[in-house]
């Protein structure tokens, strides 16, 4: 690990400050991604700027009727906080799977929004990857992608991004809160914080230049009694999907009123399946009408020359993940 300055922030103002005046800064939270990636010489930041003591750890209401979910507090404590658990089992569900409870008891949400891909051609510094150094060639575009993008990928980047929690904040619509350097606000509708790799892959999302996040904004409750999060992963424990789905649906007189679903592990931001969506809303919820909507979620899959499995293993998991919801009980 390369040295650098470590410093604490009291305030969002300073934790900006500091990184304005700093080169290469990062802001610290829990760790869990960056202090490994520092460790492994593919993140090398001057500074660290430590923010896991600001004030947003709170989980609370917000104006739009829905819960304000704080950048610093915990995955573990997001996940199992009884507001969550109620009114979103789906976002608590999908957090739950992730990694173990000891990262989820270090991990915070604001750090789980930047974490950065697994692919191994980036944690690898010997290999080329246009990610960690931009113009180097992406190595897994030839190589071993059998765990890699079928979606929005391009000739710079066909990685994928890791986050469970990510894939049920695409379904459910959330939107992220951030403060800029002059102090002002705004807010980014989740499909629009990541970004697909085009020809600058090394920039995972669409914040500006040391924008701290402050809160991720749900909307109104949904999908309380028909959900589940799916993730398929080569062991049951501590790995990132292959292939993820968060399904929500809301069923009334027999038809279904409303629905949600996002994919993970199929490209480099969390896939929002809206075609199956528009498909399924007004028709019931039957077997017949699971397999199209998977059929159409699949219809522009780009398969490499390794994880063409992911097409198949795809269709079948929404139909399975919207099946599971279907036959919840209500809570």
């Amino acid at each position: 690990m390369r040295p650098f300055i470590f410093s604490t922030a009291q305030t969002a103002d300073q934790a900006l400050s500091t990184a304005i005046e700093a080169k290469d800064a990062k802001y610290l939270g829990g760790g869990t991604n960056l202090i490994d990636l520092m460790k492994e010489d593919v993140e090398r930041p001057s500074q660290l700027i430590e923010v896991a003591d600001l004030s947003w750890n709170e989980i609370s209401k917000n104006e739009e009727g829905g819960y304000s979910l704080g950048a610093m507090c915990s995955n573990a404590d997001t996940a199992n906080h009884p507001a969550i658990r109620q009114n979103y089992p789906l976002l608590s569900m999908a957090m739950l799977s992730a990694a173990t409870a000891q990262i989820r008891n270090m991990a915070t949400n604001g750090g789980n929004l930047l974490q950065r891909t697994r692919c191994p051609y980036f944690f690898e510094t010997s290999m080329p990857c246009n990610k960690r150094e931009p113009g180097s060639g992406c190595g897994a575009l030839e190589g071993d992608n059998h765990n890699h993008a079928i979606f929005g990928w391009s000739e710079s980047c066909v990685a994928t991004h890791p986050s469970d929690m990510c894939i049920a904040l695409a379904a459910l619509g959330a939107k992220i809160q951030v403060q800029s350097v002059d102090g002002s606000t705004r807010m980014i509708d989740f499909s629009e914080f990541h970004r697909l790799p085009g020809d600058q892959p090394e920039s995972d999302n669409n914040l500006k230049s040391n924008e701290l996040i402050l809160s991720i904004e749900l909307p109104k409750p949904q999908f309380a009694n028909h959900f589940h999060y799916l993730k398929i992963r080569e062991r049951s424990s501590y790995a990132f999907a292959m292939i993820s789905v968060a399904a929500g649906l809301e069923i009334k007189n027999g038809e279904i009123s409303n629905v949600a679903l996002a994919m993970g592990g199929v490209a480099h931001k969390p896939w929002k399946l809206k075609a199956s969506e528009d498909f399924l809303k007004g028709k019931g919820p039957s077997q017949e009408n699971f397999k199209e909507a998977a059929e159409l979620a699949m219809r522009d899959a780009k398969p490499l020359s390794h994880n063409q499995y992911k097409v198949e293993m795809g269709k079948k998991a929404i139909v399975r993940a919207l099946s599971e919801a279907t036959d919840r009980k209500s809570n």
